[in-house]
């Protein structure tokens, strides 16, 4: 009897602890952080390579530039609104950055407050043409899409641009996101705004207006909130990650091409929708946008060591984004009944 209801009282703590941890993070985070370990964990079991710490390296260096994205997207994202310019805007500002210090022989701080003020610019612009001029989203800011491509290449005159190697002069910026010892420091800086965003999501008056805009845009509209200034905001906040998507990228990479950033935006959306935020709006978490991040850069750091073609990677990448918006829509219809 007494064997019973002990097993009972450590069955029932047991339960109390799940749901305290379902509580914290969010159900469908603690799905989709599982999901994480399972990939992880088979792509380890199929190629011991994968196991070495060049790989976690090689996957926390993919994750970051991606994961910046992810968080600015994730605001618009939540409005029921979406962002395609983010990858060929991060890629503009980056090359635009990249002559400055090169050709204008500014220095490379002034470079880099650079990236971040036209990148936040053209999200500014997007913001306008969304929120004020009431433009559709998908159309403006595929708009924006072409015109910050072009540009890029207008500015660089279609030539590459290089940022300055580890070790040389004004090399200092690597340290940033890789220290000489290896180690992946740019991980703890997209830790520190992914904090930061959800503070502003989760705690802040414009985080509420976000959801609100997003759940029912007419309603919050008559409660007396501006909306065109909060949506046009999520934008700005768009503009800016991709600012520091582009240093990650090219403090990652060091060589920037013109003309490119296309596809960017996908993966970025893509870990958004893993992650568990709506496209339709008024749901979503950064929380789910960060596991939603790695386990996008996990299966593209992990498809080549299973000896898969780059097609197959990008079939099975775009198969794992349409299942998570068919859970989406799934889960909305759920809701509505």
């Amino acid at each position: 009897m007494e064997n019973t209801l002990e097993k009972t009282e450590l069955e029932t703590q047991n339960k109390s602890g799940l749901k305290k941890l379902i509580d914290k993070i969010g159900l469908q985070q603690l799905i989709i952080l599982i999901v994480l370990f399972l990939i992880y964990g088979f792509f380890a079991m199929m190629s011991p390579a994968f196991r070495s710490s060049s790989t976690l390296t090689s996957i926390l260096d993919a994750s970051y530039y991606v994961g910046f994205l992810a968080l600015g997207v994730t605001f618009v994202i939540i409005t029921g609104g979406i962002d395609l310019s983010i990858g060929t805007n991060m890629m503009c500002a980056a090359i635009t950055g990249g002559v400055i210090y090169n050709q204008l022989r500014a220095p490379l701080w002034v470079a880099l407050l650079a990236i971040l003020a036209m990148a936040t610019f053209f999200g500014l612009v997007n913001g306008i043409l969304v929120a004020k001029l009431r433009l559709p989203a998908f159309i403006a800011t595929l708009g924006t899409m072409m015109v910050t491509r072009g540009l890029s290449s207008i500015v660089s005159n279609v030539q590459t641009e290089t940022f300055p190697l580890r070790g040389g002069p004004d090399g200092w910026y690597k340290a940033i996101f890789r220290t000489a010892g290896n180690f992946p420091t740019g991980v703890i800086l997209l830790i520190v705004m992914a904090i930061l965003a959800t503070i502003v999501l989760t705690k802040t008056k414009l985080g509420r207006y976000i959801f609100a805009i997003g759940s029912n845009r007419e309603a919050t509209r008559l409660s007396g909130i501006n909306i065109v200034k909060v949506e046009a905001s999520t934008y700005v906040i768009a503009g800016f990650f991709a600012g520091l998507a582009a240093i990650a990228y090219a403090a990652t990479y060091t060589t920037v091409m013109p003309g490119g950033g296309a596809g960017f935006e996908l993966d970025a959306i893509a870990a958004v929708v893993v992650g568990g935020t709506s496209l339709a709006g008024g749901v979503g978490s950064i929380l789910g946008t960060v596991i939603g991040v790695f386990i996008m850069t996990v299966l593209k750091v992990g498809l080549p060591y299973i000896d898969l073609q780059p097609h197959y990677q990008i079939f099975i990448t775009g198969f794992v984004v349409i299942l998570a918006v068919y859970i989406d829509i799934y889960r909305n219809k759920k809701l509505n009944k």
